[in-house]
């Protein structure tokens, strides 16, 4: 595949939290995305998993790169067709909630998989599909440059070492992993990651 060496996933399930405490767990969570230089999102269901929407917004906060796929062929969310809803180069509205659109530096993939699947009769051709169209956006936004202001790039960091609440007096070690986790995230916005 050739894609497998410029895309290596983290995913929460792969994570080893420090501690079966929910606060560690997320803390785990916040820290592996914070340090990706892209992020993937499913926004697939008629209501959006909260916790999904929360990691899509702490990503924008720190100006992470996002793509969001969207297998699901049901209609949901507040934008209407036609309504340009979607942005400049989309008529397409969003099935979603129109406060999880409209962020910088993110790319919508929308796949009717059900479509996809009764046209083909495959799962791995779906698969296929959602994989290629996947790369696609990925390589098209880890070339968007970051929309934080490089004056405003240190406070926004600063901001996110407390922002989120970090389980820090139940852990010694992490307020120094989150630390250094911003600060590679610095380093990534001074290059254009």
């Amino acid at each position: 595949n050739r894609n497998a060496a410029r895309f290596i996933p983290k995913v929460p399930q792969d994570l080893e939290p420090r501690s079966l405490h929910p606060h560690s767990i997320r803390d785990s969570d916040l820290l592996a995305l914070l340090s990706c230089d892209l992020a993937l999102f499913t926004y697939d269901g008629a209501e959006l998993d909260s916790g999904t929407v929360v990691e899509y917004m702490v990503a924008k906060f720190a100006d992470v790169p996002s793509v969001i796929l969207r297998t699901d062929f049901r209609g949901a969310g507040d934008q209407q067709q036609g309504s340009g809803a979607a942005g400049e180069d989309d008529d397409e509205p969003d099935a979603w909630n129109l406060m999880s659109s409209f962020w910088p530096r993110t790319k919508v993939v929308r796949v009717d998989s059900m479509a996809v699947f009764k046209s083909t009769g495959s799962a791995e051709k779906l698969l296929d599909v959602v994989a290629e169209r996947c790369v696609r956006a990925m390589e098209e936004v880890v070339q968007m440059p970051s929309s934080m202001p490089r004056e405003s790039r240190r406070g926004v960091l600063e901001w996110l070492k407390v922002m989120p609440g970090w389980g820090y007096e139940n852990d010694p070690g992490l307020r120094s992993e989150v630390e250094r986790t911003l600060e590679e995230r610095m380093s990534k916005l001074e290059k254009g990651v």
